[in-house]
């Protein structure tokens, strides 16, 4: 009896303390996702002069705060021109290595940052996620 009241206790206190830590990081992270809509489909810089190498590419923006997204909204041909400028003038070596995707990924977030800065004055960008890469060509 003893110990099933003891373990009762138990699990409810770690309950508790489970749910108490998922709410303050909750309310903590008050991100919001954008889509970039529709796909990146564009041209890329490739080797051979005969054939053309193409990239297709789905972008998720993280906005600081959910509040920023009507902001990051209204900016979207802005931020969507921007990462198709990005892809077109990088090299088929950087498009098809996991090094050079990463590289990309950075100067499309430091661009929209700066952008934004420049637009809003603030900070509205976290981060640029790839959730489809597809490429072809070169």
């Amino acid at each position: 009896m003893l110990k099933s009241l003891f373990l009762r206790c138990f699990l409810i206190t770690v309950v508790v303390l489970s749910n108490a830590g998922t709410a303050s990081a909750q309310e903590r992270a008050n991100f919001a996702y954008l889509g970039i809509e529709p796909e990146i489909v564009t041209n890329y810089i490739s080797e051979s002069a005969k054939k053309l190498g193409y990239v297709r590419v789905s972008v998720e923006l993280m906005i600081y705060d959910v509040s920023l997204l009507e902001v990051a909204e209204h900016h979207m041909p802005l931020l969507r021109s921007t990462a198709i400028e990005i892809f077109g003038q990088q090299p088929e070596e950087k498009v098809k290595s996991l090094t050079g995707r990463e590289e990309i990924r950075q100067a499309i977030l430091k661009a929209l940052q700066e952008h934004m800065k420049q637009e809003t004055g603030g900070e509205v960008i976290k981060n640029v996620i790839f959730t489809k890469y597809l490429y072809q060509g070169g």
